[in-house]
């Protein structure tokens, strides 16, 4: 590989004026020792990508570029999810960049990371994921589900890295080749993978958020979790088709078993038994439908081949 890359930071922005100016001190730092040290090229910049958000973080962001060369920015047209933007940010940097770098505008990534990341990159990874080493500072409920969440998504088959999120170094050629990656239903973490291409991990403590509100409350998580699940595998259509199986073969038990009964002079009474079959049945069949459901929402959204995201004003072209 050759030294001295050109390396953009890509960072998603949504609602993050608190946030922006801490960050952008931490990484004005951390990108000119890079510099200084010829790790990356002096025309190595920060990519800010505004999510279309409600509040000043746009204004900042375009104050922060006249004030400083090192970062430039992007908008969308509007609010299209973490993931579009994300996606948006790093198809825009691939343009001007060697290599890429994506992470979260609140700190809670380890920017001293990238260290590790770039020299992995020059000893000829392609892409370098970005792993938590332990999740103390996260709550009970929040590491639980978490790790259950990677866990669930092995179990499914799902090539995810377990306890990565969006942290991560990518090469140019890399994204290239991701550019052909047409779905609409988006799970980075989850596409990455099957780009292919020598990989690794460095591993890192993620922070407490320097300040503002988390923009992934528990039924964001909910969503971006089935979101994930349901664009990787087809297992749970699978599960429904074995569970009617099981059913059906204990409704054939049930009907010998009364056969026998009868035949015996016994008579089978299960008006009980057979209420609590039907209601349990009817939600196991409104569970199964709305699952189908889902897998055919996800169709109808492909089959249209709507823009993921619309970038309105870039910064780099001014």
């Amino acid at each position: 590989m050759k030294k001295e890359s050109i390396l953009y930071v890509v960072i998603p922005c949504y609602n993050e004026e608190e946030v922006l100016e801490e960050t952008t001190r931490q990484l004005k730092i951390k990108m000119e020792k890079l510099i200084k040290d010829k790790k990356i090229s002096p025309k190595s910049k920060v990519m800010y990508v505004n999510d279309g958000s409600k509040d000043k973080t746009w204004e900042i962001i375009k104050e922060i570029h006249k004030k400083e060369p090192l970062f430039t920015g992007v908008t969308l047209s509007r609010n299209r999810g973490h993931q579009n933007a994300l996606l948006g940010g790093l198809m825009t940097a691939k343009n001007y960049a060697d290599v890429i770098i994506s992470m979260d505008a609140d700190l809670q990534d380890d920017i001293n990371a990238i260290d590790g990341m770039l020299e992995k990159y020059y000893d000829g990874c392609d892409i370098v994921y970005g792993v938590r080493s332990a999740r103390k500072k996260d709550t009970f409920f929040k590491r639980v589900t978490a790790e259950g969440f990677y866990k669930f998504m092995s179990a499914l088959g799902v090539d995810c890295v377990y306890n990565h999120a969006d942290y991560r170094l990518t090469s140019k050629r890399v994204l290239e080749e991701f550019s052909n990656f047409k779905e609409v239903n988006l799970f980075l973490r989850g596409m990455f993978p099957l780009v292919g291409f020598k990989s690794d991990v460095v591993y890192y403590e993620r922070n407490e958020r320097f300040a503002g509100e988390s923009k992934y409350p528990l039924k964001k998580m909910l969503n971006f979790a089935w979101d994930g699940i349901t664009s990787f595998s087809v297992k749970p259509l699978r599960l429904i088709a074995s569970f009617g199986v099981f059913t059906i073969l204990v409704s054939l038990g049930l009907l010998i078993y009364s056969i026998v009964m009868l035949i015996l002079g016994q008579a089978f009474t299960g008006t009980k038994f057979l209420a609590i079959s039907i209601w349990f049945l009817g939600g196991v069949q409104l569970v199964g439908l709305g699952v189908v459901g889902e897998y055919v929402g996800k169709i109808y959204s492909e089959t249209k081949a709507r823009p993921r995201y619309i970038i309105s004003e870039n910064l780099e072209e001014k």
